[in-house]
């Protein structure tokens, strides 16, 4: 089994209420993926809770089958359309962990 966990930083530039919007419409359509994608096993993304000792604003925590799994997950096209419509727009940086665990 492979984790794949993102952490985020949204653009500064958006307002309290924009990111609010943002922050909902990345759970909503990341959370969604769940039963859409092969080897997808588990999906859940935190945008609530953030303390201030905190340097992104976003996480995405998600399961997978296997290291082939993550890798057509990168390029399905449920994901892409999510990651182009509400995830890319609004961040200014991404940083991935990707690392395998005992199923």
């Amino acid at each position: 089994m492979v984790r794949h966990i993102i952490l985020w930083t949204l653009n500064p530039e958006l307002t309290a209420e924009e990111k609010a919007t943002v922050k909902q419409g990345m759970k909503e359509g990341l959370e969604g993926l769940a039963g859409k994608v092969p080897g997808l096993l588990d999906i859940k993304v935190i945008t609530e809770g953030r303390l201030e000792s905190s340097t992104c604003d976003v996480m995405l925590d998600s399961s997978l089958e296997s290291a082939e799994a993550l890798k057509a997950y990168a390029t399905h096209p449920a994901h892409v359309a999510v990651a182009d419509s509400k995830v890319r727009p609004f961040t200014i940086q991404r940083t991935c962990l990707d690392f395998e665990v005992d199923s």
